[in-house]
């Protein structure tokens, strides 16, 4: 299984000239959410509420409004997919990783994608998945801050054009800015970053791109489960 994934990425890295671009985001909203809502979630819906599901979801809304961030390359064409299937890159007891694929994530209500994403992650921990868990990805998010990683800079998931990676949130003092003046205080933060393939994705699709999902992640207001 090493050896293949050395190879994916080495034919990754052979094949896309990657660039990286980084934002930050105030993940402050949401974390209060989620402190205030997860016991309460998990005794209605029976799961645990992850940060994941609420980062698919953010993802998948932003890759709506950029269909360009959704395509594949075959040879000299560019595919733009009709489906919004986030991977999510997963870690394995062995320590390797794999990528199960959340199909249509953009259809699905932040009760769907929890249940989705702990389903795959059980799945894959234990050895379960099935061949078509792992197929049909068209853009990937790794959470790279569940290692205690400030940030990263992933490699593209053939033949996807795009990889987006989390970084850990942690509690800073920020510059508020407030019609009163700006002030100091502390939020919890967090750095995105994604990797592109630069035949496709220009730097400013690449840097709108990865500022709307850190928007959308900055703008969460809450769900209804």
């Amino acid at each position: 299984m090493r050896q293949m994934i050395a190879d994916h990425m080495v034919y990754s890295k052979h094949t896309s000239p990657h660039v990286t671009a980084y934002v930050e985001a105030d993940m402050t909203n949401m974390v209060n959410w989620r402190n205030a809502n997860k016991v309460a979630f998990q005794k209605k819906h029976g799961e645990k509420l992850t940060f994941t599901p609420l980062f698919v979801e953010a993802v998948a809304k932003a890759v709506k409004d950029f269909p360009m961030i959704n395509v594949s390359v075959d040879g000299r064409n560019i595919i733009v997919k009709e489906h919004i299937n986030i991977g999510m890159a997963t870690a394995l007891p062995s320590g390797n990783l794999i990528v199960p694929v959340i199909k249509n994530a953009d259809q699905l209500n932040i009760t769907g994608l929890t249940k989705h994403v702990n389903n795959l992650a059980d799945a894959a921990r234990n050895g379960k998945l099935k061949a078509d868990d792992t197929q049909g990805g068209t853009f990937t998010f790794t959470n790279v801050g569940t290692f205690g990683s400030l940030m990263g800079t992933p490699i593209i998931n053939q033949p996807q054009v795009a990889i987006m990676a989390a970084g850990i949130i942690k509690k800073r003092p920020v510059v508020i800015e407030t019609e009163q003046g700006d002030s100091i205080a502390i939020r919890h933060m967090m750095y995105l970053s994604m990797s592109y393939d630069h035949r496709i994705i220009d730097g400013s699709l690449g840097a709108t791109f990865v500022t709307a999902v850190a928007k959308e992640l900055e703008n969460f207001k809450g769900v209804e489960f």
